[in-house]
């Protein structure tokens, strides 16, 4: 038995919360998975999970041997980084995890420059908007959007964006322009995974956060499906304010609709493992860009 794989599937599970989803998440038949964890319950002869036809919940000694996995795991990581030189100059490659739209927008500008200022620096960018763990997937660096869970990272808060509504003009002009978010019932509205919560969306309204039912029209996978259902007149769209800067509206505008109405912003953070050390590429990559996003998010 592979120890560390082992642990790296063992804490797999537990951030995934069930085997089939740590599967998934691992690309790696199910049965491995059940497998590799049953190995690592043998060698340590104790249970790890408490196991029952619907969750799996770590036993008193699943939750001890989960806090040193995650220790152990974080020093092979870090020793292999000190071998390699990462702390003595900013060599090496950076992994960084982005929302698609921002990172294509926003970051890639960023990161050009970077990689023109640093040129022994390799950089793999992981465009997602799905929050991966920075430690399982041996990420440096990840921007998110939105508040941040309690966790062991570290946090730059580097700027906010806002939660928009917005439609093409022709649209407007035939179906008319909601006054109120209750209005948004009267039209056919556009969303995409990730962004809005379904059926209802949320605005403010008298200084109180409110979420209004609405008639979903059209779910698509990405932003830039669904401001392209919105030019092609569609439907009224949810959008986050940069998103609105794309290339992608160059083949039509779209004019925001309630702006009066608009939910409080959400924060931009930088995030990053608290190792006792900082790799120097990590260190130049945060230093670098945070200035440059809190520059471009504040415009």
């Amino acid at each position: 038995m592979d120890r560390l794989e082992a642990m790296s599937t063992f804490l797999a599970v537990v951030e995934a919360g069930s085997l089939s989803a740590a599967a998934r998440r691992l690309k790696t038949p199910l049965a491995t998975v059940s497998r590799k964890v049953s190995e690592l319950e043998s060698h340590l002869r104790t249970k790890l999970f408490s196991r029952s036809s619907r969750q799996l919940v770590l036993t008193d000694a699943g939750s001890s041997y989960l806090a040193a996995c995650k220790r152990i795991l974080a020093d092979v990581i870090e020793a292999e980084r000190s071998a390699s030189g990462e702390y003595i100059a900013p060599t090496g490659e950076l992994s960084v995890t982005t929302p698609l739209g921002l990172g294509r927008t926003i970051l890639i500008p960023i990161m050009a420059d970077f990689l023109k200022a640093y040129p022994d620096i390799k950089v793999r960018m992981i465009p997602t908007d799905r929050v991966l763990s920075l430690v399982q997937e041996q990420i440096d660096v990840g921007v998110r959007i939105g508040a941040l869970p309690d966790s062991g990272l570290m946090a730059i808060r580097v700027g906010e964006v806002r939660r928009l509504a917005c439609a093409s003009p022709a649209y407007l002009s035939v179906r008319g322009t909601p006054r109120t978010p209750e209005e948004l019932a009267g039209h056919d509205c556009i969303t995409y995974a990730g962004f809005a919560s379904g059926d209802v969306w949320t605005f403010v309204k008298d200084k109180a956060t409110t979420a209004v039912p609405v008639q979903t029209r059209l779910v698509v996978g990405n932003a830039e499906a669904a401001f392209a259902a919105a030019r092609a007149r569609i439907g009224i769209a949810a959008a986050l304010s940069y998103q609105l800067q794309e290339p992608l509206n160059e083949g039509g505008p779209l004019t925001t609709v309630l702006d009066d109405f608009q939910p409080v912003p959400l924060p931009v953070s930088l995030v990053y493992a608290a190792n006792r050390f900082l790799p120097i590429k990590i260190r130049a990559f945060l230093d670098f860009a945070a200035p440059r996003l809190k520059r471009v998010l504040a415009s």
